[in-house]
């Protein structure tokens, strides 16, 4: 397998890194894309570094503006030594709030991260990719973008959206050797559904099938064979990982 360089927006979550582990895993170039206001690089490098990955090319911009996407890719291709085979759309935010309360800033800014930052990355990449005849595109949607979810309407919207999204594109890329897919998690057990009260969580978990949450590293697993090439028959396709919990 040649090396690809891949390149995962919300880099440093719990999702993020288990991604870019997995991608190194595979023997990709991995650029990890965070946000200069929310998170910290240097924290996350030496984490990453102790536990054996050292390689990792870090670019900072905001997802949610067009014109730093741009910036950021063009960054990334630049300290990659080259365009970026797989994009992995994964950074999103939450404002969660019951409807009759939910203010209009809430809905712009979970939509514009959690949606338009997909439009405004894969717009980066998507006509290279085609150009060269190979690419590989992932977009993170949730389980409540497909069941939905009380109180989180501007979410559980967005994440529905990133469906559509996904099948539309995929449909204008398929000739092109360019295949795109979402990925939609159930409950995964990062470090911020690990801090839910306990007596919380553990309702959550026993109205899991499988009586567990998703492991971080089984979603860097799926994203790693959606962006191999013994995946290339597959595009237009939502993963669901969510032990059984909801069946779409």
């Amino acid at each position: 397998m040649s090396q690809r360089i891949a390149l995962v927006t919300g880099a440093m979550g719990g999702l993020g890194t288990a991604i870019c582990q997995q991608f190194a895993k595979a023997g990709h170039k991995v650029v990890a894309a965070y946000h200069p206001e929310f998170d910290k690089p240097d924290e996350w490098t030496k984490e990453m570094a102790a536990a054996g990955f050292k390689d990792f090319i870090c670019v900072a911009g905001d997802i949610a503006s067009f014109d730093s996407c741009a910036a950021m890719v063009a960054e990334a291709e630049a300290k990659a030594g080259g365009p970026i085979d797989i994009l992995v759309n994964n950074a999103g935010i939450t404002r969660d709030r019951m409807f009759a309360k939910l203010e209009l800033a809430q809905w712009d800014a979970v939509i514009a991260t959690n949606l338009t930052s997909i439009f405004n990355m894969t717009k980066q990449v998507s006509a290279k990719m085609a150009e060269r005849g190979w690419g590989r595109i992932i977009n993170m949607s949730s389980m409540n973008g497909v069941k939905g979810q009380a109180g989180q309407s501007n979410y559980a919207a967005a994440k529905a959206g990133v469906i559509g999204f996904t099948k539309s594109i995929a449909q204008e890329l398929a000739a092109k050797g360019v295949t795109v897919n979402a990925v939609a998690p159930g409950y995964v057990g990062t470090k911020m559904v690990m801090a839910i009260r306990e007596d919380v969580l553990k309702g959550i978990i026993e109205a899991i099938p499988m009586k567990r949450l998703c492991k971080p590293e089984e979603i860097g697993g799926i994203c790693s064979y959606l962006a191999s090439d013994v995946s290339g028959y597959m595009t237009g396709a939502t993963m669901n990982i969510n032990g059984g919990a909801f069946y779409a």
